[in-house]
């Protein structure tokens, strides 16, 4: 699986930044898979509901089919590694040219941080050399590349994504 981490913190604009990007590699060709990455403890099956009670009972593997989506809950067993889990669920994403996760800040994989001044906290590139890009408001000098917030540098950081994850650069 070909990926990179939409990294950043609260409120600085990750979601927003895998969405633009999202859109604008979806309109150039790619197929892209999206992956949101939480350290936050919560249920994603709804408790009570029928694929809960079959996880509750033991089951390894839960699916709900509808006529619009199709899901799994795949159940963590012991302290697997980020890495490990990345690799369970890459089967689902082998239609996808590229993966792009929103969060994962510990991932091996390349990671973007997006980071507002305005927020007043500190960036995580800072004490993180695994940060490769930094989207900013900021004039910041960087010995890594940095890209503007503005909606005009996506493709330039769109091409850099594809660079770094060795794709072609070009429109499918």
């Amino acid at each position: 699986m070909k990926r990179v981490h939409v990294i950043g913190r609260k409120n600085h604009g990750k979601t927003r930044l895998v969405t633009e990007l999202v859109r604008h590699l979806a309109k150039r060709g790619w197929r892209v898979g999206t992956i949101k990455h939480t350290h936050h403890q919560h249920e994603l099956d709804t408790p009570g509901k029928d694929s809960w009670q079959h996880r509750q009972s033991g089951s390894i593997r839960v699916g709900v089919l509808s006529h619009q989506l199709s899901a799994v809950f795949l159940p963590v067993n012991g302290a697997a590694d980020s890495e490990d889990r990345y690799n369970e669920i890459a089967p689902l994403y082998s239609d996808c040219d590229l993966v792009i996760v929103e969060g994962n800040v510990a991932a091996t994989a390349p990671k973007i941080e997006v980071w507002r001044e305005e927020l007043g906290t500190d960036p995580i590139y800072q004490n993180d050399p695994g940060v490769e890009v930094v989207v900013t408001d900021a004039s910041l000098t960087l010995t890594a590349p940095r890209f503007t917030l503005l909606p005009t540098a996506i493709e330039s950081l769109a091409d850099w994504v594809l660079f770094r994850l060795k794709l072609s650069n070009n429109s499918k």
